[in-house]
């Protein structure tokens, strides 16, 4: 994947920590922008809303 962009969660002042996203028409890839060369997780497109809320979720525990 080439198309990779900053998250746009990441907000003002996270500049070097920010979660990079890359996307095509059936998957969903993610990245840490700390370490752009390292292992990415890829998802199908259906399966990356779930993995949000449970990410999500989790957090607010």
């Amino acid at each position: 994947m080439s198309n990779w962009r900053k998250s746009s969660h990441s907000g003002e002042g996270d500049g070097n920590n920010c979660v990079e996203i890359a996307t095509t028409p059936t998957h969903i890839a993610v990245r840490d922008s700390k370490t752009p060369t390292a292992r990415t997780l890829t998802f199908p497109v259906a399966a990356f809303a779930p993995f949000l809320e449970a990410l999500k979720a989790h957090l607010h525990r």
